[in-house]
């Protein structure tokens, strides 16, 4: 229980370190004249950074202490957090300029060299938590506890939402009275003067000049803090306090001798994780989840309020709420694979995602000036489906490569779902920039649909991949 409790706390805490970005990219914006397409760019590159880090670091959390490799890797997190909130003095310091291309340019590299750093470290959260929860959880009851340790996912991105709505709303420097400020604050938004409303935006930007920097500053000591915590309260395995390993994750003794030997372990990689075909459709699944996931995730508060007039205080409560709604899929969707499908997380994950398809079309077809409670309920009913695949992928992952690879299995189909950025990051944000959101609704909506047609091709697959024959024959 301390494991599982304070591996939660731990992982929410990367996300206090990653997700921050997305309410802070509107300040970005109106403060710095950063555009969407580079926003995008800056999630792309860290979303790829990220997924090949995460599965690096599967490689290598699967053989080092876990507790150590966790908590290392969220303090230096927010170190890098801490850095990128300095990002404009850091260029004027460089420069030796305030305005101008060379400054501009100059804040924009150094910002997303930042920005990239921080997703190759965030690697090192997921990778030792897989390895953590498999030792200290036998696989019979691994998707009902691993799926309320998921929910650590949409805690950490929930409360980060709210946290940083805060801060964009009540800290930063009153610019309002300044004509010049409100004139350059215009400008990045391409705001027209003459539209009282897109003016009320501008202004609503100008009273919080800076803000963003907070969203990066305060989340990075809480996550500091919390990196002391974890070496405090975790430990690795059962064995290295003296406790035996758990019964059921017992491989058969050729298995077992063979994965201390470095070569043979290599092949006990490529048999169960590389040269498995589950463990590649699981990867490819996890891409389309994970571009509905951070469609609405990353560009959740621009679309709410470009595509259905939401004012910027509900888009982040929204958006905290699509958070909620997936923690109760996820314990719904962990609960059913154990009551209902026997361990089978790949069955459970079919009619996840033909729920997220059919609630982020009603979503998408819902008029700009629908009550708020309809917009609520759709998207809180999006966030319950797509966040069941979210969490049981691991697990099924996990089971299938059984807890001598748990982690290289999730860093594999990590990787798949972080390159999904490229969809979900600069893709949509140049669709939307140039074609509108309704195609990026769409694209949305077809990513879903693909997803659920993936899972269906491991249908007939057994629940896990441990050496136990008659696992093997039911």
């Amino acid at each position: 229980m301390r494991t599982i409790i304070a591996t939660m706390i731990g992982y929410a805490l990367f996300y206090f370190v990653r997700k921050n970005f997305s309410l802070a990219m509107p300040g970005l914006e109106a403060d710095l004249g950063i555009s969407k397409v580079s926003l995008g760019i800056f999630l792309t590159l860290n979303g790829i950074i990220y997924g090949l880090s995460r599965f690096v670091n599967g490689i290598l959390a699967d053989r080092m202490n876990a507790r150590w490799y966790m908590a290392i890797g969220l303090a230096l997190c927010a170190v890098a957090n801490f850095a990128f909130g300095f990002g404009e003095d850091i260029s004027t310091w460089i420069t030796g300029e305030q305005t101008g291309d060379r400054f501009t340019n100059t804040m924009i590299l150094f910002m997303g060299i930042m920005w990239m750093v921080n997703g190759l470290l965030q690697g090192a959260g997921f990778p030792p938590c897989a390895r953590l929860l498999t030792h200290w959880i036998p696989p019979t009851e691994l998707a009902t506890k691993m799926s309320i340790w998921n929910t650590s996912h949409s805690i950490g991105a929930g409360l980060v939402v709210i946290l940083c709505g805060y801060i964009m709303g009540h800290l930063g420097q009153n610019l309002s009275a300044d004509p010049e400020a409100v004139a350059r604050i215009a400008g990045h938004l391409g705001a027209d003067p003459s539209d009282p409303a897109a003016m009320a935006t501008v202004m609503n930007f100008a009273a919080h000049s800076g803000a963003w920097r907070w969203c990066f500053w305060i989340p990075s000591a809480i996550s500091f803090a919390g990196a002391i915590g974890l070496v405090v309260f975790l430990r690795d395995t059962p064995s290295s306090v003296g406790l035996p390993e758990l019964e059921g994750t017992e491989l058969h003794e050729e298995t077992a001798a063979a994965e201390a030997k470095g070569a043979e372990h290599k092949a006990f990689l490529m048999k169960h994780v590389f040269r498995n075909p589950l463990i590649w459709i699981l990867g490819v699944a996890n891409f389309f989840v994970y571009v509905v996931r951070f469609s609405v995730l990353d560009w959740g508060p621009s679309l709410l309020s470009q595509s259905k007039g939401v004012s910027m205080a509900h888009a982040g409560w929204l958006v905290a709420m699509f958070e909620i709604a997936g923690i109760l899929g996820m314990l719904f969707a962990g609960w059913a694979t154990d009551r209902w499908l026997k361990g089978r997380a790949h069955r459970t994950c079919v009619f996840c995602m033909a729920g997220a398809a059919l609630f982020v079309f009603l979503f998408w077809r819902l008029p700009a000036d629908a009550p708020i409670g309809l917009l609520f309920a759709t998207l809180c009913a999006a966030g319950f489906c797509i966040y069941g695949p979210q969490a049981l992928i691991g697990i099924a992952a996990a089971n299938q490569a059984t807890k001598k690879a748990a982690a290289t299995a999730n860093g594999l189909t990590g990787l798949f779902g972080y390159a999904s950025t490229l969809v979900s990051g600069v893709g949509l944000g140049y669709v939307a920039q140039h074609y509108g959101w309704n195609w990026a609704y769409v694209g949305i909506l077809a990513m879903a649909l693909i997803g659920m047609a993936v899972f269906l091709l491991m249908w007939g697959a057994r629940a896990d991949g441990y050496d136990d024959p008659a696992a093997a024959k039911h």
